[in-house]
């Protein structure tokens, strides 16, 4: 049966070549630049200023990673282990910061802690207190530690949590029974079995870290992502923006191997089949109300202050923000969200059904190939892709030239580019989700309907996808939302005069025009808060 299987998925097998060939493509080009000889910027970078690149993205990584451990873990414990008030709400409710992009919240708390802000407003006019600026300056990499922790720790919340509410309840009972205080259960018990769960969703802040470019732009922060900004814009510099490219991905595969070493190779399973999952334990009185003020507090700071600012903000400037233009924004967003969401969905369809059918070591290479554009940071994916598309337009025009004719496209100027970045850049979320729902149904009905006679591609469109739909819907909405929110792929690749909602959010910011980025912000919160929330329900339907 196997091999009948084999002889009959020669397509999957060259389609799923085809597509791990060109995710290779832009890695091979950054990873080869690091061998090329430098040039005179490259040696400056190197000698003054590559130290505090490094410095200043390791230090902003390193807290962040704390900080959103601290955060999203004892979040996610207190709403797995208890029961207390507005726990409903706030179980999916702390999911929410994830649509508020770190750029935005970068620019709203910015404008919410300055001198004309809310805050040191309030003090001077209704309390006559006048404040040392020093104090309210988050223009700092401390202050992006601070966005960067609020906007990130639902990835440590949502998996964590999904780790201990499906861990048996024996275990924490045992704890009890033998004398341990919360406490003590929590550090000693829940951490170490949650320890892979914990690396795992660190490792995805420390990623969408490296991948911020607006962030650190706004608050004036030399990182790798400004530096390669600088470099190709500033000094239209491809080799050394390549370079530094190249470096920023080895800091990615030191964290990357470092995530190896912290996992481990231990696993926690289940020793018996009869499993009660954690009922979680009434709370009362005064705690009670503390592990819902801690809730409600994070969830206030991370999501309710900044979205409250910008309504605010958004009502003071529609009148001039929102006409045709504005319009032509939101189209441009949802066209190209949805239309790199679609073929990625298609794409990771095609390799997980190759995966899935065959269980040798091309396999296991397809599978890891796709998911590495996601560890690589935009900035990098960007830089690799203007090259390629200016080798593809070089070569075009020459091709043309020799038959007499002029080029009719410049592939750089047009969506192609940008599109295919996206692809790259977010297959990996796409091919997990799809991939984890090939995993729940299994070969057996593929098997049965080839033993019947059923083609393979007819099996694949009548048996196979109408099983998985649900994990392509939820493939498609977390592209769609990540795309939508993308800052620094965007920015690097758009056409002239083609303009998303996020860029043009970060261009008034950048502008100190943040009452009228307000709106822009507000649409993209609000869309990628609907999906969040209505991915929360499927996940939760599917679990169920």
């Amino acid at each position: 049966m196997r091999r009948l299987l084999k002889q009959q998925l020669n397509i999957w097998s060259l389609l799923s070549l085809v597509l791990i060939i060109a995710i290779l493509i832009p890695n091979f080009i950054i990873g080869a630049q690091l061998f090329t000889e430098p040039n005179e910027n490259w040696q400056h970078i190197k000698d003054y200023l590559l130290k505090d690149y490094i410095r200043n993205t390791v230090v902003i990584m390193f807290f962040t990673a704390i900080a959103t451990t601290a955060i999203g873990t004892s979040l996610a414990w207190l709403v797995a282990m208890y029961d207390f008030p507005l726990k409903k709400f706030l179980k999916w409710a702390l999911i929410l910061p994830l649509a508020i992009p770190p750029y935005i919240a970068a620019y709203t708390y910015h404008g919410i802690v300055n001198y004309t802000g809310v805050i040191q407003t309030t003090l001077r006019n209704s309390l006559d207190i006048t404040v040392n600026q020093k104090y309210f300056n988050i223009m700092n990499i401390q202050g992006a530690v601070f966005i960067f922790t609020m906007c990130l720790f639902p990835y440590v919340y949502t998996i964590t949590k999904s780790f201990f509410q499906n861990q048996s309840s024996s275990m924490i009972e045992n704890a009890r029974l033998l004398g341990g205080s919360p406490l003590a259960i929590f550090f000693r018990v829940a951490l170490p079995i949650a320890k892979a769960s914990i690396v795992g969703s660190v490792t995805l802040v420390i990623l969408e870290v490296l991948n911020d470019f607006g962030v650190v732009s706004y608050f004036g922060i030399q990182t790798f992502s400004t530096a390669i900004f600088r470099t190709w814009y500033g000094m239209k510099d491809l080799d050394s923006a390549l370079k530094l490219a190249g470096s920023l991905m080895l800091l990615v595969i030191i964290v990357l191997v470092l995530e190896k070493v912290l996992r481990g190779r231990k696993r926690y399973s289940f020793s018996t089949t009869k499993v009660r999952p954690i009922q979680p334990k009434k709370l009362k009185g005064i705690k009670a109300g503390l592990v819902c003020a801690y809730a409600f507090g994070i969830f206030s700071i991370a999501f309710i202050i900044p979205f409250l600012q910008l309504v605010r903000w958004a009502l003071m400037t529609y009148e001039k923000v929102l006409n045709f233009d504005f319009l032509l924004l939101a189209y441009n967003s949802i066209y190209v969200a949805a239309i790199a969401a679609i073929i990625i969905v298609i794409i990771a369809l095609v390799i997980s059904n190759y995966t899935r059918l065959h269980q040798g070591l091309t396999a296991k290479i397809f599978s890891r190939v796709t998911t590495l554009g996601y560890s690589i940071p935009g900035a990098a994916i960007a830089i690799a892709f203007i090259m390629i598309f200016l080798w593809l337009d070089t070569t075009n025009k020459e091709l043309l030239a020799k038959i007499n004719m002029e080029p009719t496209v410049i592939w750089r100027t047009t969506l192609v580019m940008l599109i295919s970045a996206y692809i790259i850049r977010f297959l990996a979320i796409g091919y997990n989700s799809i991939e984890t729902g090939f995993e729940k149904v299994g070969n057996s009905f593929t098997e049965a309907s080839r033993m019947m006679g059923v083609s393979t591609l007819k099996t694949f469109f009548k048996v196979d996808l109408p099983m998985v739909r649900g994990a392509v819907f939820s493939g498609f909405i977390l592209v769609f939302v990540d795309i939508l929110k993308e800052l620094p792929l965007t920015l690097f690749l758009q056409p002239f005069n083609f303009s998303t909602l996020a860029t043009q959010a970060f261009k008034y910011a950048n502008d100190e025009r943040v009452q009228e980025a307000s709106l822009a912000s507000l649409l993209i919160i609000l869309l990628s808060g609907i999906f969040i929330f209505f991915f929360h329900k499927l996940a939760e339907r599917e679990s169920s």
